[in-house]
C-alpha cells in the first residue's frame, strides 16, 4: 500500500512545534553560554595558595567582582618547607580582559555572601606594569579567613553567655535582698528610714530658708553684705597705708636703716658674748673658776652670819659707835 505524498495540516503543525522547540533550545544554550562565558576565547593563569577551603574545580573567577573565568584545575604540590604554596590552581580567564590583569594585580580567596561558595577575585592592574601572559603567576593577597572570624565570634558568644549568667546571678541576689543594693530594693524599713531622712532634710532646708533665722538673714538681709563690703574696703585702705613708704610699717618694710642697726646690735651682742665667754676675764672667771665661786659663796655665808648676829644683838656692834658720838 503506497503512502500518501500529501502533507497534512497536522503534520505541518507538529513540524512547526518541533522547529520552534529546537530554536528555543539553541537560543537558550546560546544565552547560557554567554552568561557562563562558554563561547569566549580564554587563556590560563596560575595561582599558588596554602589552602583553598571551599574552592572547587569549575568555581568562579571574578575580576573586580565580575565573573570573567573559571577554575580549571586544582593540583597538590610536592611537600616542601614552603607552606605558602601547597596548591597549584589553574584558572581560565576571558582573553578580551587581558589588559585588565597586570603584574601588580592580586588575587584573593573570597566568599560569595557570608556563607556562600568560594571564588577567586582578581584586582585590576595599573598601566605602569606589564600585562600577564598565558601561564604567568598572579600574586596572592592576604584575605580574610571567615572561619577564624567565626571561631572568634563563637568565643565572643561564649563570653556573652557567661556575662548573661553572671548578670542573672546578680539580679537574683538583688531580688532576694542580698547586699546593700538588694536591701535598698527589698527592705521596706530602709526605705522608710530614707524617706524620713529626706523629710528631715527638707524640714532643715525649710528652716534655713526662714527669713527670721540666722541663715535666712544671711541669705536675704543685705546688711551683712554691706558690712562685709565696708570691712573689705577698710582692710584695703589699711593695706594701702601699710604699703605706703611714709608710714612706720612702710619704713620698716622698705627702709634698710633699722635692718642695719639690728645687724650692728647683733654684732655687738656677739662680741660681748665672746668677751663673756673668755676664761681670762672677770666674767669668764665667775663663770668657770670654781675657787672664786667657793670664796664668793663663803663670803655670802659669812655676811649672812654677821647680819643674823646683828639682828640678834645690835648693841654689840653699835656700842663703840655711840661712845664715839657722845665723846665728841
Amino acid at each position: 500500500m503506497k503512502r500518501s505524498a500529501i502533507i497534512t495540516v497536522d503534520q505541518l503543525r507538529v513540524g512547526g512545534v518541533i522547529l520552534l522547540a529546537i530554536a528555543i533550545f539553541v537560543l537558550a544554550v546560546y544565552k547560557l553560554g554567554q552568561a557562563a562565558n562558554l563561547f569566549t576565547r580564554r587563556y590560563s593563569l596560575i595561582v599558588y595558595l596554602p589552602s583553598a577551603n571551599g574552592l572547587r574545580q569549575g568555581g568562579s573567577v571574578t575580576l573586580a567582582g565580575q565573573m570573567v573565568g573559571t577554575v580549571k584545575q586544582i593540583d597538590f604540590l610536592p611537600v616542601d618547607f614552603d607552606t605558602t604554596r601547597n596548591l597549584r590552581i589553574e584558572v581560565r580567564i576571558d582573553r578580551t580582559l587581558r589588559e585588565q590583569i597586570r603584574r601588580d594585580s592580586e588575587v584573593r580567596l573570597r566568599t560569595m555572601g557570608l556563607l556562600g561558595d568560594k571564588v577567586l577575585d582578581i584586582s585590576p592592574g595599573t598601566p605602569r606594569y606589564a600585562v600577564l601572559q598565558p601561564g604567568d603567576t598572579i600574586k596572592v593577597a592576604t584575605s580574610l579567613d571567615y572561619e577564624a572570624v567565626l571561631t572568634r565570634a563563637a568565643g565572643a558568644v561564649d563570653d556573652v553567655v557567661a556575662l548573661s549568667h553572671d548578670l542573672r546571678m546578680v539580679t537574683n541576689g538583688l531580688a532576694r535582698g542580698q547586699g546593700t543594693m538588694g536591701q535598698l530594693l527589698t527592705n521596706r524599713a530602709l526605705y522608710d528610714e530614707l524617706t524620713g531622712a529626706m523629710a528631715r532634710a527638707n524640714a532643715l532646708f525649710a528652716g534655713l530658708q526662714n527669713p527670721n533665722g540666722t541663715f535666712g538673714r544671711m541669705l536675704n538681709d543685705p546688711t551683712l553684705y554691706v558690712r562685709l563690703t565696708s570691712t573689705v574696703t577698710t582692710l584695703d585702705s589699711t593695706l594701702i597705708g601699710i604699703n605706703s613708704s611714709k608710714g612706720s610699717i612702710g619704713q620698716l618694710m622698705r627702709d634698710t636703716t633699722l635692718y642695719t642697726n639690728l645687724v650692728g646690735i647683733s654684732q655687738g651682742a656677739d662680741s660681748l658674748l665672746k668677751m663673756l665667754g673668755n676664761n681670762d676675764g672677770f666674767v669668764g672667771k665667775l663663770l668657770t673658776d670654781q675657787t672664786l665661786y667657793d670664796q664668793l659663796n663663803k663670803l655670802t655665808a659669812d655676811l649672812g652670819s654677821v647680819l643674823a648676829d646683828v639682828r640678834r644683838d645690835p648693841r654689840r656692834y653699835t656700842k663703840g659707835a655711840i661712845c664715839v658720838l657722845k665723846c665728841k
